[in-house]
């Protein structure tokens, strides 16, 4: 093709007017062009939606329209009016001595077009918009934090109720970008963004409160905030909260008033809500504090609102726990230094004894010189140990007793890493109670994996989860692998991007890699990720529709054909 500075012929305007539009080929694009009326239009012949060749589409008074799926065009701007479509690129055009002539000059930001394109992808629940998105943004910033962000500031505006799995779905998988293949981190923000997306479809939008007027003390507004939780008044909490953090509340500060008021009562909504407080702070580790107003704002509804165990008749007979959690937490002792070995034995009671034996064994630890992250990060190890040691003669839905569990312990671990109270420590023993619940569900208990050599888990474990129920097996092969753990965790979250979402498996295995890696060097590491490789295989194979969209959006990212014109 002749090249005439920023323009290159196309075509001669005769042939384009006998035939009404010709495909060509101009230094790598396919081109569509269009002779209507006394116009003359160049437009990308891909489809943006799916790339169907839009040569065969019709065009009238203006508009084109795509045959395959029906999206529509101006064609004198490129303007969609079908947003799961997106704009069409359209090229201008020069007619000189017969000849038409093309611009191929690039018009616009690839990368700030597809993070408008994600806020329609959010907006409107479409996964296809979403998945186009995620792949553009990443590439760009491959820590995936450009796009996390706007998830994180979607959601927390967009969902009225709060907090809630989305987001506790998109921290989950931000966690574990750096510790996925390359190829892969696209996709877990993808996974995530959609659930952000599905979660607040139909929800009535936040309004944010303004802070208090004037100054504020941050302990009185925390002492505020607790009793606004305690009787069930989210708009004073959440008003008490963001008069916090605009009065300059540490960031411990700010963990401890959540944390405190997760814990004031049981093991809220069945675990979940202080997992939610765990996963709002990581997200603000990682999106920056400057957030905290918008984020911390969507967690009081959570607290307020949640079921207390202590209304529930599980926690109150035979058994009260609740009347003995009550009693040990006026006998709790300052934590020790951590210059204590009696782990494996506390474990063990944790798992074995009465609810009376496991408080007093807890109580003991403390006197001497666990720390509030030994007895807990023990408590979390015995709730891992129910998952790995589950039958699956259980029914299928008690897979989510036991990793309500878990992560429940896990947070409470994290929690007291970050911001050590004497309230929080109450969540460890909450935590060790849960446990003593889910007794039923190692009876009898499975046998932990006997180690095997030469067992391939990287090539293996994918084949393994495209049958159903290999649980036995996914652990042995875990159990058996004996080379770099990193590469077997990006094998596990590999295998958790095929399958659609399942919140409580994406849960599992975040949990897991995090308990993993605090364990490295113990002997004791190998035991969350077998509890994640059974929590997995239990759920899958899924239908795999989530990840054939992400399949479709980036074939398309590669230029491929999705529709083969055989003109």
């Amino acid at each position: 093709m002749e090249t005439r500075e920023l323009t290159t012929r196309a075509a001669s305007l005769e042939e384009l007017r006998a035939k009404g539009r010709l495909v060509v080929g101009l230094n790598g694009h396919t081109i569509c062009l269009l002779a209507e009326g006394d116009e003359v239009y160049a437009i990308d012949n891909r489809c943006p939606h799916m790339g169907f060749p839009l040569h065969r589409g019709t065009v009238s008074d203006g508009i084109l329209t795509c045959h395959w799926h029906h999206a529509r065009f101006d064609l004198c701007t490129g303007g969609t009016f079908d947003q799961f479509a997106d704009e069409l690129r359209r090229f201008p055009v020069e007619i000189e001595d017969g000849d038409v002539f093309v611009d191929l000059t690039p018009r616009r930001d690839h990368v700030e077009h597809q993070r408008q394109r994600l806020q329609v992808g959010l907006e409107r629940n479409i996964s296809l918009v979403v998945a186009k998105s995620a792949i553009v943004l990443v590439e760009a910033d491959p820590s995936g934090v450009d796009a996390f962000r706007a998830g994180l500031d979607f959601g927390v505006r967009r969902r009225g109720g709060g907090w809630f799995r989305g987001l506790t779905t998109l921290t989950c998988f931000m966690n574990l970008v750096p510790r996925l293949p390359a190829e892969e981190r696209a996709a877990a923000l993808y996974h995530g963004l959609t659930d952000v997306a599905l979660d607040s479809a139909g929800e009535e939008p936040r309004f944010p409160l303004e802070p208090l007027p004037g100054e504020a003390d941050p302990q009185r507004l925390a002492r505020w905030f607790r009793s606004f939780v305690e009787v069930r008044d989210s708009e004073g909490a959440e008003r008490a909260l963001v008069s916090a953090v605009r009065a300059g509340a540490t960031q411990q500060q700010l963990a401890d008033m959540l944390f405190t008021a997760a814990t004031d009562h049981r093991y809220l909504d069945g675990g979940h809500t202080l997992d939610f407080v765990n996963k709002a702070l990581e997200a603000l580790d990682i999106a920056g504090w400057d957030r905290a107003e918008a984020v911390l704002a969507s967690l009081p509804a959570q607290l307020a609102f949640a079921e207390r165990m202590e209304e529930s008749n599980a926690w109150r007979h035979p058994v009260d726990l609740v009347a003995l959690l009550e009693d040990a937490f006026e006998r709790l002792s300052e934590p020790g230094a951590g210059l204590w070995e009696a782990r494996a034995e506390l474990v063990e009671t944790t798992l074995e004894a009465e609810p009376a034996d496991v408080l007093e064994a807890l109580l003991a630890a403390l006197r001497d010189g666990a720390s509030a992250v030994d007895v807990a990060s023990a408590v979390a190890f015995a709730a891992a140990m129910r998952i790995a040691r589950f039958p699956t003669t259980n029914e299928f839905g008690d897979w989510d007793t036991a990793l309500h569990t878990f992560t429940f312990a896990n947070a409470v671990e994290q929690g007291l890493r970050r911001a050590p109270s004497r309230e929080l420590l109450r969540g460890v023993l909450d935590a060790a109670m849960s446990v003593h619940l889910d007794r039923f569900l190692n009876v009898p208990a499975t046998r932990l994996p006997e180690p095997d050599d030469g067992h391939g888990a990287l090539a293996e474990l994918p084949l393994l989860l495209d049958r159903q129920q290999q649980v036995d097996d996914a652990a042995r092969l875990v159990a058996s692998y004996r080379g770099d753990p990193g590469e077997l965790i990006a094998t596990l979250g590999a295998c958790l991007l095929r399958e659609d979402r399942n919140f409580h498996t994406i849960q599992c295995v975040e949990a897991a890699v995090r308990q993993h890696e605090l364990l490295l060097g113990t002997g004791e590491d190998g035991l969350p990720l077998i509890a994640a490789a059974r929590y997995l295989a239990a759920h899958a194979p899924t239908d795999r529709a989530q990840r054939q969209t992400y399949e479709i959006a980036r074939r398309l990212h590669r230029g491929e054909k999705l529709y083969e014109d055989d003109a």
